[in-house]
């Protein structure tokens, strides 16, 4: 007769992990992790697999809680050694396409919400919108990601207006505070006028209102608003009157009423198809959505399992979500579209963290599922709307591809442009599109050094040469067969001009001996016409079709980068210029004053002490300064 054993995971069982770590070698492969069902949880590759496996459990390793989810479920671990890290690329792929592990199924970080982080890590915590969710630091925090864009700039917008906040990530002047603090926008941070306990206590106020607790805010502030009208401090309290007004008035925006149901609740559901998922996820607080999030997940390698088991992907999204979240924001009751397939540990694990019972619910009849219902319709519309524009997106790289004669559509683009004033303050331009889609993160500004591009002298093919230098110097020390396996290095590169600038920069890539690892065109204004390296005419394609469209987007984002570059750098040159009219001030002397006070308009409100603070400026020289100004 047998006896069914209780298999323990491997992190309460010591004895047998390090037992089972020292079989392990060090040697390239995967390893497969395995819970007591013998599912298998994940599929990894590295180069050296024990030192690999053993970061997983060691105390000092900083793990996200997903993966200390995973973790606390393993009881065993399988290997298999393979001669080179490229090899346990590919077996690594072909076992997860087949096995399709729970902890593999990642969402896809595709920038395609915002969200709003709050650096608490900091003396003075930042608010600002952002597209990228890494915690640099545990203590600060990310609220979203929010589908409607325009609706969380203007609710951060009238935070703004009404909370005095931090305006900048580094102080402007070294001994007094900006303008921004003389218009209230700001309560002198950068000159610690206000406490880091009372500043943070704004802060947590504003917080409030992104984690959904509107109501509860203005409670608070109804109180200190009475508080402060009975001690006669009637300017503080006409200030909390503004912020109670202001809440109401984002409420009027934000809040539609569902019922007279108090309790808290999330509720989620997603829409797909063969390639992506729109996950929507509603915030409901006493009775009114207060917060409408959104999740876009890639299913393209694990459409077959995915479809049988859409739980999957809604326990995913919510246990990254809630990783990130405060306790407060967490929900007595979530109601989810599909039953999850392990409910039980993510509802530990919100229990733990909230401090009380946290329900997960499948609701099948009334006020609940029709509730699902419509965030799922929310989220068939979300997806209607992505998949059109990845579908245009699509057919524009299949088409660029067939233009240009490529074996597969380029992954990343890059192009060039050159701006300046009859010589006068040229600059240069590199933005990039990946998979047709601006990837602001990897643009790049240009001053041009060249000494022969002056005033009344420009000179677009000798300024291109440089930019294209620089840009592709970094690379001559890597080995060319890895040039294209690098994530920096552009599949296309596109210039905007005609043979002229074509040929200047085939030059410089044929002597940096990369010309060979890349695609290389030019699309003249005029006609919009594609010219390639060695051919005196241009491409047959008409204007507009898809893949000479992709192209003149990219052109043209080129040109308004470069264009609004070259303005700030003559705006600032406008300055020296005007400076240059007050007697006795030389051009090192222009610079400091710069320097120090950062704008024209700052120089003008500075009284002769504040001027005197700039090195090489006596008193003489700064009531000449002042008298030129007033």
């Amino acid at each position: 007769m047998s006896e069914n054993k209780t298999i323990l995971p491997l992190i309460d069982t010591p004895e047998i992990l390090q037992a089972r770590l020292q079989e392990i070698p060090l040697f390239p492969g995967i390893y497969l992790m395995r819970d007591e069902r013998d599912i298998i949880l994940y599929i990894g590759k590295s180069k050296k697999l024990r030192s690999r496996v053993q970061s997983y459990f060691r105390e000092s390793v900083s793990h996200s809680p997903r993966i200390t989810m995973m973790i606390k479920q393993i009881t065993d671990i399988e290997f298999i050694v393979t001669d080179t890290e490229a090899e346990a690329l590919v077996l690594e792929a072909n076992l997860i396409k087949k096995y399709n592990p729970y902890f593999n199924i990642l969402l896809k970080d595709d920038k395609k919400y915002p969200y709003i982080c709050i650096t608490w890590s900091e003396k003075y915590p930042r608010i600002f919108i952002t597209r990228k969710r890494k915690m640099s630091n545990k203590k600060d925090r990310y609220y979203g990601p929010y589908v409607d864009t325009s609706l969380l700039r203007k609710t951060l917008e009238i935070i703004q207006q009404n909370f005095p906040l931090r305006q900048r990530s580094k102080p402007l002047f070294k001994n007094r505070p900006c303008l921004n603090y003389d218009l209230g926008k700001c309560p002198g941070v950068c000159q610690s006028l206000i406490t880091p306990e009372d500043y943070q206590t704004n802060v947590e106020k504003v917080a409030m209102i992104f984690q959904g607790r509107t109501t509860e805010l203005r409670n608070i502030l109804t109180e200190q608003m009475t508080i402060a009208s009975e001690n006669l401090k009637f300017e503080l309290a006409s200030k909390i009157r503004d912020q109670i007004q202001a809440l109401t008035f984002l409420n009027v925006d934000q809040k539609v009423s569902l019922g007279a149901d108090t309790s808290s609740k999330d509720v989620i559901a997603l829409a797909f198809d063969h390639h992506h998922s729109c996950i929507q996820l509603f915030q409901i607080r006493a009775s009114h959505l207060v917060g409408r999030l959104g999740f876009f997940v890639d299913i393209t390698n694990f459409f077959p399992a995915i479809k049988d088991n859409l739980g999957l992907i809604l326990q995913k999204v919510l246990e990254e979500h809630y990783s990130y979240v405060d306790s407060l924001e967490i929900p007595s009751q979530i109601l989810v579209q599909y039953a999850l397939p392990y409910p039980e540990i993510l509802g530990k694990f919100l229990t733990e963290k909230k401090g009380i019972k946290v329900d997960i619910l499948t609701p099948q009849r009334q006020k609940k599922a029709e509730l699902v219902e419509m965030v799922h319709k929310n989220a068939e519309y979300e997806l209607k709307r992505t998949q059109k524009f990845l579908d245009q997106n699509n057919l524009a790289m299949i088409d660029l591809a067939k233009i240009l004669n490529l074996s597969q559509a380029p992954k990343r683009i890059e192009g060039y442009d050159i701006s300046h004033l009859q010589g006068s303050n040229a600059v240069g331009s590199q933005v990039v599109f990946i998979d047709g889609i601006p990837a602001k993160q990897y643009y790049r500004h240009y001053q041009i050094k060249n000494p022969d591009i002056t005033i009344g002298h420009s000179d677009d093919f000798v300024a291109l040469a440089e930019v294209i230098e620089r840009r592709f110097k970094p690379f001559l020390n890597v080995k060319k067969k890895d040039l294209t396996q690098d994530e920096n290095f552009p599949h296309l590169l596109m210039i905007d001009g005609g043979k002229g600038q074509l040929s200047a920069i085939v030059k410089v890539l044929t002597e940096m001996d990369i010309l060979p690892y890349l695609t290389v065109v030019s699309l003249a204004k005029k006609r919009e016409e594609i010219f390639i390296p060695n051919q005196s005419f241009p491409l047959k394609t008409d204007p507009d079709q898809a893949g000479v469209k992709l192209l003149r987007r990219l052109r043209d984002e080129a040109h308004r980068f470069a264009v609004t570059f070259h303005r700030q750098q003559r705006q600032k040159k406008s300055i020296i210029s005007y400076l240059e009219e007050i007697p006795g001030l030389g051009f090192e002397r222009q610079k400091k004053l710069l320097a120090h006070f950062h704008s024209l308009d700052y120089i003008r409100e500075a009284n002769i002490s504040q001027l005197m603070e700039v090195s090489g400026i006596g008193l003489n020289l700064a009531q000449t300064i002042y008298n030129y100004f007033h």
